[in-house]
């Protein structure tokens, strides 16, 4: 049976990968990250999945350097190298200004300013980052705002709005960043099931627009619903690199033993 049966086929991606080569992050004497290396497609989703405590939000983290790998390289794929990111010397102030200028992290925890607006939320960094007109930024603020259900929220501040409205306003701030990689730790954890169920379905479509998305997520419903490709961690390292229809399929008795553990929670 098929992972995804609601999903269209969609045309090959030409783009080169984000390729994560030889990652180990530690935490004194924990190996957090041992020696990881995969590649992310370029507009597909990957979900990492694995128990708690298996390095799947250390590894999210580490893309936008939020955690400090003390080995590896993180290489978008550009031409002229310039982002390519050398990991075994603490990277400077500039390099992680244009890390973080290609990948965006959405938290599991909304992380608002409560003292702005909904569209002040969204158009901050743009503005401030970015450069971007204030009219420019709020035009396309309402854009992402209406994109994620919220066209009617603009002017609402985050103690006015449900955590499932916050959660999509955070989203609605990423996407005004306008990166090449979209990360999500977690997105639905700090929700209840209806709540979540709004951040999911705006996920969900997100999922089918061709952009690159990364997600650690502890739902195998919503990982069958949106994975392009799932990567299995334990123990710091790699136990699967495949196919959404790899995971779910596979005979693997380890596998099977965390599929049933998840899926009964």
């Amino acid at each position: 049976m098929s992972a995804q049966p609601d999903r269209p086929a969609r045309p090959d991606v030409t783009e080169p990968p984000l390729t994560l080569s030889g990652i180990r992050k530690t935490f004194g004497r924990l190996v957090a990250l041992d020696d990881v290396s995969l590649e992310i497609p370029r507009g597909r989703t990957t979900v990492l999945l694995g128990p708690s405590g298996s390095g799947k939000s250390t590894l999210l983290r580490s893309i936008n350097y939020l955690e400090h790998p003390e080995a590896g390289v993180i290489d978008f794929g550009e031409a002229d190298g310039n982002g390519r990111f050398a990991l075994d010397r603490p990277l400077s102030a500039k390099q992680v200004r244009a890390l973080r200028s290609r990948s965006t992290m959405v938290f599991q925890q909304f992380n608002l300013f409560p003292h702005l607006t909904a569209l002040a939320n969204v158009t901050l960094a743009p503005i401030e980052a970015l450069g971007q007109s204030r009219s420019a930024a709020q035009e396309r603020g309402r854009e992402l705002l209406e994109k994620v259900g919220l066209g009617a929220k603009t002017d609402a501040y985050p103690d006015r709005l449900s955590g499932g409205q916050q959660q999509r306003v955070a989203i609605a701030r990423a996407l005004a960043m306008d990166p090449d990689v979209l990360l999500f730790d977690e997105p639905t954890s700090a929700l209840d099931p209806e709540l979540a169920a709004e951040v999911v379905a705006v996920l969900a479509d997100l999922a089918t627009e061709d952009r690159t998305l990364v997600v650690v997520t502890h739902s195998l419903a919503f990982a069958r619903r949106v994975a392009d490709k799932v990567v299995f961690l334990e123990d710091g390292k790699i136990g699967l690199d495949g196919s959404s229809d790899d995971f779910f399929e596979s005979t693997d008795p380890r596998l099977r033993r965390f599929r049933e553990v998840v899926s009964s929670v």
